[in-house]
């Protein structure tokens, strides 16, 4: 978003060997500080880049923040279970409540806490992105969540890297080999 250049990150490293205290995928070094956990990289680069949340914003932002990883974590859950179409079902059954919690939440935002941008927006994209490839019918042009995403897609340095060779979303499977739904990368516009 901010097209910093600035930080050392990956994901193909021999990360055993970068002196990471959890050594894990993914990881972030910026001099001093090596992060691994993708929420605590995302929580530090919003304090480095002013895209914390406002002190009054604080505990919702911890709220939504989780509410997200559950989701996230539950799509895993499902994609790698040795049960995937059982799961499924149930996952698919709960995700129109689960979405429309998040559409309240944000409102008429523009963005999830509001009018300012922040880490949270970062960490919702990619994992709303990972469920609309999962539930594409979920995610209609009308709804509120698709509109919502379509505002960060659209920010400069986003649309840019979403376009470009490099994006993530077009080279690897949200998942391993090993899960029942890898969660292919599909065409972007």
């Amino acid at each position: 978003y901010l097209n910093c250049g600035i930080l050392s990150s990956g994901i193909n490293a021999e990360y055993g060997e970068l002196g990471l205290d959890f050594p894990n995928l993914p990881y972030l070094i910026d001099g001093d500080i090596k992060l691994t956990q993708s929420v605590a990289i995302m929580r530090y680069l919003g304090r480095k880049f002013e895209l914390f949340p406002e002190a009054q914003d604080a505990v919702r932002a911890d709220m939504v923040e989780q509410n997200l990883v559950d989701l996230r974590r539950g799509l895993a859950m499902t994609s790698y279970s040795p049960n995937f179409e059982k799961l499924k079902v149930g996952f698919l059954e709960a995700l129109p409540v689960r979405l429309a919690e998040i559409e309240t939440f944000i409102g008429d935002g523009p963005y999830a806490l509001g009018e300012k941008l922040t880490y949270i927006d970062f960490l919702a994209y990619p994992f709303l992105d990972a469920i609309r490839l999962f539930s594409p019918d979920n995610f209609k042009q009308e709804r509120p969540l698709v509109q919502y995403m379509e505002r960060i897609e659209d920010l400069p340095n986003v649309k840019k890297w979403l376009a470009s060779e490099d994006c993530s979303a077009k080279i690897y499977n949200l998942h391993g080999n090993s899960a029942s739904w890898p969660g292919k990368p599909l065409p972007r516009n």
